[in-house]
């Protein structure tokens, strides 16, 4: 008697069950919104549980960055290469700001949101308090890139900081050629570390999620926004039509891909955001998924931390408007000719205050105290819904930095073509428990660094 041979088990495909994560994000949102408008003083008291998830998404940023950043830089063989994306990255980001000022400044000058608004005395001392000691000038900024010692880079959670160091330990490694390669090897296990880390805050993401929203809802109430709808609504359509209209048509043109279909990629990174309002609890995640996705080490590196210092055009956007608001406020509405200075003072001032915790509203009331003094007075209207608009700040800041990171990709000739369709098409699915391509077979990059990496 003779049996038919059976092909061997296929092996077991291992469920990802992330998704129920994020739906439980959705569920912790919509409670958080419910118990803040029902209970506002209880919603107050759970801001911690928001407070607490950001900062343990924001330890980890560091050791992300700077194992990127040294295993990128590390791999390619030639320095100009890294500086070349350095300068790019650097030259687009000054344009598109440019761009989201712009666009801020003529929406913001046909609404005239802030008409017929009045202020009293105690909303004036609101404005004033805003102002920020901890917003730097552009040569102390500069300076404050340099940590005091190798290790306070970590410590401090300088992003700009762990960049310096990050990129002198690339290019020593660079330099070493050979001899370095098992100081790389430590340093790709020590990234493995790391994400499997930041896999296991993520489950967290929804009590943060909940105590950030009811405490939000239950700060600034319904009367809050309906003051100042017009300004909320005028804000969200500006950095709508900039990030489907510009980021859209610059995408589709200069790498052919529809930015739909990336963000539908993304669409994870952008519930955390909305959820937490701040767009560095998806930093690590963007890192990783960029590298997922096809682009280099070195781009994604480079461009992705420089992005969240250098690229915020949520925040161009809103300063814009929210100064042209202030003005119309104050019955002192300016011309065309005082808003240009203001808002170019205000794009270098944004640079200066990296970094610093509620930068929006900070730099925009230190931004006025040095070039408008008077208009500080008006900051306090905004106060309010200021955690409102820092959801669509947040979004667009991101957006704008996934959008870059592959635009860079595309210009220099960094970004694996095929592998971002098979991506894109759900064809090699992200790994949500490591948050790393595991296998020399799924190691993202160019073909040609996969092999100089084999060869070393």
């Amino acid at each position: 008697m003779t049996t038919t041979p059976t092909a061997p088990a296929a092996p077991a495909v291992k469920r990802d069950r992330t998704h129920y994560l994020y739906i439980a994000v959705i569920a912790a949102v919509a409670l958080g919104i419910v118990v803040g408008l029902v209970w506002p003083d209880a919603g107050v008291q759970l801001k911690p549980l928001g407070t607490g998830f950001v900062n343990l998404i924001k330890m980890m940023i560091s050791p992300i960055i700077f194992c990127t950043i040294v295993l990128g830089i590390g791999s390619v063989r030639k320095a100009a290469k890294v500086g070349a994306v350095g300068g790019i990255a650097l030259g687009y980001f000054l344009v598109m700001s440019l761009v989201a000022l712009s666009i801020g400044l003529v929406v913001g000058n046909i609404l005239h949101p802030g008409d017929g608004l009045h202020l009293t005395n105690a909303i004036k001392a609101s404005g004033h308090s805003q102002v920020d000691s901890e917003a730097l000038g552009p040569v102390d900024f500069v300076l404050s890139i340099i940590p005091t010692t190798f290790v306070s880079a970590f410590t401090e959670g300088q992003v700009l900081q762990t960049l310096l160091i990050a990129l002198l330990a690339g290019f020593a490694l660079q330099a070493m050629g050979s001899v370095g390669q098992p100081v790389l090897r430590g340093v790709e296990h020590i990234q493995r570390l790391v994400f499997r880390i930041l896999g296991m805050i993520m489950w967290a993401a929804p009590i943060g999620a909940f105590g950030a929203i009811a405490a939000v809802v239950g700060s600034a109430g319904i009367d809050a926004l309906k003051s100042l709808a017009v300004l909320m609504l005028g804000f969200y359509v500006t950095c709508v039509l900039f990030v489907f209209v510009v980021l859209g048509a610059i995408l589709r043109i200069v790498a052919g891909l529809n930015i739909f279909t990336l963000f539908k990629y993304l669409a994870r990174e952008f519930l955390l955001i909305l959820s937490t309002s701040s767009s560095e609890s998806a930093l690590p995640r963007l890192i990783a998924k960029m590298e997922h996705l096809g682009v280099s080490k070195a781009v994604v590196g480079i461009t992705v931390p420089t992005g969240y210092s250098f690229n915020l055009d949520g925040t161009m956007i809103y300063m814009t408007m929210a100064s042209l608001y202030i003005a119309d406020a104050l019955g002192t509405p300016m011309s065309v000719g005082e808003q240009i200075p203001l808002l170019l003072f205000l794009l270098l001032a944004s640079k200066g205050a990296a970094g610093v915790s509620g930068a929006g509203l900070a730099t925009l009331a230190g931004g006025l105290q040095s070039h408008k003094p008077a208009l500080v007075d008006g900051v306090g209207l905004i106060v309010g819904i200021d955690r409102f608009m820092s959801e669509a700040r947040a979004l667009t800041n991101f957006a704008g930095n996934s959008v870059a990171t592959v635009l860079i990709g595309t210009w220099t000739k960094d970004i694996d073509k095929a592998r971002m369709r098979q991506v894109l098409a759900g064809e090699l699915p992200f790994d949500e428990t490591t948050l790393l391509d595991e296998g020399a077979d799924a190691k993202p990059g160019l073909p040609e660094q996969r092999e100089e990496l084999a060869k070393a």
